[in-house]
């Protein structure tokens, strides 16, 4: 039996394929650190993803490689739970629940729903305005303490956290579910376009330019940080300075991320100097890590049968808490649960 701790977390990866180094800085490899301080669970989050049209045999596909990512940058199994959303079917069930709490001013606030809407919000899935309550659900199922975000998700768990004390207003059940604390992560966790500062690194970028990919080779990687905008001036001294120009920041974000340096002493190793050593530093710090990842991921992936049992592993595990809490949830509410 699976006993979530005083200390646990959720969090999980949409499959949407092509997983780069925004995703490993921004999550994976925050992920792996926290496996040996809470109770974690990993899922990929597949319900997640048809909020927007999928092909299902890719999306099939990525869920498979978000779980080979998972593993090749170290989550171990035997220390977290990996399994995918839809596998526990509890998440669907309350997020309908939880559809039924959250009011709808709550969720025409959200500025992501805006975002992924854009202009023509009138076509957009209500799936898509929803999300955050799935979202919610997907936390609250299992409890957890703590959840990883970046700036982009406070606002989603800033609203679990309205649920969460709603639910337990409106059902009598103080302390039922429990107000999740946000673990936010420094500024290397908002990764940048390599073409464009101000626009978060994407996998739905039409240039192949604007990111480098968990999968990408040593020749890629490096022709891509060549490649990456800078400015026209050498590395500036200061913050200040820096802060300014957010191509370079964003560089000096993925360095700091992937060398463990603190900012201000890569600002002092290459200040005044042009960017050609820098940009060759970077990539052989970035080829030195990824590489062993990507390997791992290509490997994993020849091995469908392995990762597809680690996933139902994962799922009767995440099963045992996830069940637990929606029969409570059940006689909170006063639905009658009828199993054989």
């Amino acid at each position: 039996m699976i006993e979530t701790n005083s200390r646990t977390i959720l969090s999980g990866v949409q499959p949407s394929g092509d997983l780069h180094i925004g995703n490993y800085l921004g999550a994976i490899k925050n992920f792996v650190k926290m496996q040996n301080d809470f109770k974690c669970f990993f899922c990929v989050v597949d319900l997640h993803a048809i909020t927007v049209k999928q092909n299902p045999e890719l999306l099939s596909r990525n869920t498979l490689e978000v779980v080979a990512t998972y593993i090749a940058s170290g989550i171990n199994p035997e220390k977290s739970v990996i399994f995918n959303q839809s596998s526990v079917s509890a998440h669907a069930e309350l997020s309908w629940i939880f559809n039924c709490v959250t009011r709808m001013g709550w969720l025409s606030r959200m500025t992501q729903f805006k975002d992924k809407a854009g202009k023509d919000r009138e076509n957009a899935s209500s799936g898509l305005f929803i999300y955050p309550n799935l979202m919610a659900a997907d936390i609250l199922l299992y409890k957890a303490t703590h959840v990883p975000v970046g700036n982009d998700q406070k606002q989603h768990l800033e609203l679990t956290r309205d649920i969460a004390q709603k639910f337990n207003r409106d059902f009598n059940c103080e302390k039922f579910f429990p107000i999740p604390e946000p673990i936010i992560e420094d500024n290397t966790s908002r990764i940048m376009s390599l073409k464009d500062g101000n626009q978060k690194m994407s996998k739905s970028d039409l240039s192949d330019n604007s990111r480098i990919s968990m999968t990408d080779e040593t020749d890629s990687i490096v022709k891509k940080i060549k490649k990456a905008k800078t400015a026209d001036v050498n590395m500036p001294s200061t913050m200040n300075e820096i802060l300014k120009l957010s191509e370079i920041n964003n560089l000096l974000n993925i360095y700091s991320g992937f060398s463990g340096k603190e900012k201000k002493i890569l600002i002092n190793e290459y200040q005044g100097k042009n960017f050609s050593k820098f940009k060759e530093d970077l990539s052989e710090i970035l080829v030195d890590v990824i590489n062993p990842i990507s390997s791992e991921i290509k490997k994993l992936m020849q091995d469908q049968k392995f990762l597809k049992r680690i996933m139902l592993e994962g799922t009767n595990k995440a099963n045992q808490v996830a069940k637990k809490t929606i029969n409570d949830v059940y006689d909170i509410v006063g639905l009658i649960r009828n199993e054989t």
